[in-house]
């Protein structure tokens, strides 16, 4: 693959690629106003092609953008597998960033003959579906034997929280990680957008070959739709939330036979769907 990616930093070989944005703000604590420097998480277009053909366009923090790609691929239902990638190339600009794939021919084949025009907010993962029948897309049913206690989920978190980087510095990015079956969160990846983290996360799985049988998906969100539906499409058989569902989403991920976890925190969770994998009693 052909790759022009970003470092650790968010910064690629000519640093044009920032993932945070240093602003002059005023500061208003406690009836007094100060002037500060302030740290923001950034964002900008992110074009996806697929042998020459524009897809979708999504805002996202510029960073893992290969994982990003990979996983936004994966998860959209682009491509079956991260084999059917044979290629890709990102390019930076002024307004923003476009990745190029290449992808099988059976591939682009299905994709041109429901292609949409994705003009994407900040984490919008439905912006410019064209029909209700591809919204409601049903995902492969998850056969999955990750079986976890949920005090993991604390620890889990905590262990999460730490290695938010931009967070930190920020205060305005979403997280998606991998725990392993042992406990270990093994797979950290953030984003302005909930939606653009969980795919950046199924992009790093599919590269290292995680055994996601195994595992579960944890966020530092709620629990949507489209969140419930990616964690399907990865295959992984849990995901637990920080906050709650939606009702479409308890649906699919019992539908889907996904374990579907809310309000994640403090010794406590809501259980959804496929309580089995959760060892509550």
């Amino acid at each position: 693959m052909k790759r022009d990616m970003p470092d650790e930093n968010g910064l690629g070989e000519a640093g044009v690629l920032p993932v945070q944005h240093t602003r002059a703000v005023t500061r208003w604590r406690q009836g007094a106003a100060s002037a500060e420097i302030d740290h923001l998480a950034e964002e900008m277009p992110v074009a996806f092609e697929y042998n020459g053909i524009s897809h979708a366009v999504m805002l996202a923090t510029p960073a893992d953008l290969e994982d990003f790609a990979i996983g936004f691929s994966l998860t959209e239902g682009v491509v079956d597998s991260a084999r059917d990638i044979y290629g890709i190339e990102v390019e930076a600009a002024e307004n923003g960033v476009t990745v190029k794939l290449e992808i099988a021919s059976a591939a682009f084949v299905t994709l041109k003959s429901r292609r949409r025009a994705l003009a994407g907010r900040t984490g919008c993962g439905l912006c410019g579906t064209e029909s209700l029948e591809e919204v409601m897309r049903a995902p492969r049913k998850v056969h999955s034997t990750a079986v976890f206690d949920p005090v993991v989920f604390d620890d889990a978190f905590a262990a999460l929280h730490k290695r938010q980087a931009l967070l930190r510095d920020t205060g305005a990015t979403h997280a998606a990680a991998w725990l392993r079956a042992d406990g270990d969160v093994s797979l950290v990846r953030e984003d302005v957008g909930r939606h653009n983290a969980l795919d950046k996360l199924a992009g790093a799985l599919a590269r290292g070959g995680e055994d996601v049988s195994h595992g579960a998906v944890i966020v530092t969100s709620r629990a949507s739709y489209e969140m419930v539906l990616k964690t399907a499409s990865i295959g992984a058989g849990i995901l637990a939330a920080v906050s709650g569902s939606t009702g479409l989403a308890a649906r699919l991920a019992e539908s889907a036979g996904v374990t579907l976890a809310g309000f994640v925190r403090g010794g406590t969770l809501v259980a959804y769907s496929h309580p089995q994998r959760l060892k509550l009693a």
